[in-house]
């Protein structure tokens, strides 16, 4: 049995000053980690969503145009709340957001602001997840504080009203594309919800009709894989074999472009390596140095610069860039999609026809920029003015008035391949005409063909 001289012997001892420290610091990591373990538990809800229509499939997170369909927007919303899931959904077209808890909304506040349609900043529809949250994030592009901040994708956040650092809150139209709520209510959402919970975004973008009908007769062309349709009622005007699977070429690069505007500070500089620096039509950049991201769009899409590509693809790392990419795709219904590289030099960057009409339509309805740049007639935006000058536009019909925007591309195995969109007069109706050619012999010759086909009015137009 221990004796007083026992313990006083042991609480005399000396103690090695550097073992102590060793165990502070342990207990405070360990006391750290828990704390923050039970302050942001995870939300990790698994996905449950069956395919409801030919095309209509949610089963990742990420933009989802299909949920621009009020009818599937509203039977994924159902079998959210049949699975008692625990969700936000943003209502952009009502511009309301509501918090589900268990399967039922406990909360419903009004959404102040979202991005602009068609602009660099406007919300995409889909379904995500919280990825972050921070009670004052400090937006590095636009240089604003926004309280009670939740990241949902890349740079998009649900949170409550900015305000710079001297204190002044910002005007009531300005946007970054994020979803704008008040700080009150922001700081509600932010308190009820955790990481990992996912979000649903909705916002109608077009109507599966919209009252305007064709008849059609088919023009002669050469290219093997033929999709045009207006874009609006997605009404065909002719299609061959649509769904054949074949190289696309540097189509592939509006995907490139999707990408890099939706996941990059297009602000940001980006130092050129030399592995940058690889074959390409027109040799722009020079390793060292230090060129913005939005800068790169230009020669990308006008250009067709595989060395911006690549830029764009080292900046995030070359497989998360073509991961992306792929999801990106597969989110647009580009359902037999493949991507390998960001230029398209590959012939293993494939799709059909109909998955690059599916593109059309969402560069019309939701990232109008990209088309606009392709027309070589976007000389300033909200980055201000392009550093490049002196730019090709290898787009063969860009002169024509009616053309507002798409991409062409070549490759041996590919062929020549072309997605162009032309807002042709129809009858005193202006319609945004989709023309996708896969495997042509002479795109321009058999887009030309299309095009005076329908200038021609040989449609009877029955309204």
């Amino acid at each position: 049995m221990p004796t007083d001289s026992t313990f006083k012997n042991f609480f005399s001892r000396k103690i090695n000053f550097s073992a102590v420290i060793l165990i502070l610091l342990i207990f405070t990591f360990a006391f750290a980690m828990f704390f923050y373990y039970f302050k942001n538990t995870v939300y990790d809800y698994q996905l449950n969503i069956p395919e409801i229509g030919p095309g209509l499939l949610v089963d990742e997170y990420g933009s989802q145009p299909a949920l621009s369909n009020p009818t599937f927007f509203s039977k994924v919303r159902a079998n959210f709340t049949e699975q008692k899931a625990n969700f936000i959904e943003a209502d952009l077209s009502g511009m309301k957001l509501r918090l589900y808890e268990n399967g039922e909304v406990i909360k419903e506040v009004p959404i102040l602001s979202k991005g602009k349609e068609g602009s660099w900043w406007e919300t995409p529809a889909g379904l995500y997840k919280i990825e972050s949250k921070e009670k004052n994030h400090f937006s590095s592009f636009g240089k604003v504080y926004q309280p009670w901040s939740l990241q949902f994708q890349g740079n998009f956040f649900i949170h409550g009203w900015p305000y710079y650092p001297d204190g002044r809150p910002v005007r009531g139209d300005y946007s970054g594309g994020c979803i704008r709520l008040s700080s009150e209510d922001a700081k509600a959402v932010f308190d009820a919800v955790k990481l990992g919970t996912p979000v649903l975004v909705y916002e109608k973008d077009f109507s599966e009709s919209d009252g305007f009908e064709y008849q059609r007769k088919p023009p002669d062309v050469t290219a093997r894989n033929v999709f045009i349709a207006d874009l609006k009622n997605n009404y065909v005007f002719f299609k061959k074999e649509e769904n054949e699977v074949r190289p696309i070429a540097s189509l592939a690069k509006l995907l490139t472009a999707l990408v890099a505007a939706e996941y990059i500070n297009l602000d940001k500089e980006i130092t050129i390596k030399p592995n940058m620096i690889i074959p390409t039509s027109k040799p722009r950049l020079t390793a060292g140095e230090s060129v913005r991201a939005f800068d790169l769009l230009y020669p990308l899409l006008l250009e067709s610069s595989n060395e911006a590509a690549e830029a764009f693809t080292s900046y995030l790392g070359r497989n998360r860039f073509i991961e992306i990419m792929n999801k990106k795709a597969k989110s647009l219904g580009m359902e037999n999609a493949r991507l390998v590289d960001p230029a398209g030099r590959e012939d293993e960057n494939a799709g059909t026809a109909q998955d690059l009409f599916n593109l059309a339509k969402y560069l019309y309805a939701n990232r109008s920029f990209v088309l606009k740049i392709t027309t070589g007639k976007l000389n300033y935006s909200a980055y201000g003015s392009p550093s490049f000058t002196g730019l090709q536009n290898f787009n063969p019909l860009h002169d024509r008035e009616d053309f507002i925007g798409g991409k062409i591309g070549k490759t041996t195995a590919a062929g020549e391949t072309l997605l162009e969109i032309f807002e042709m007069e129809i009858q005193n109706t202006k319609r945004p005409i989709a023309v996708v050619l896969l495997g042509s012999e002479n795109s321009e010759a058999d887009a030309q063909k299309i095009l005076d086909y329908i200038k021609n009015k040989r449609i009877i137009i029955d309204r």
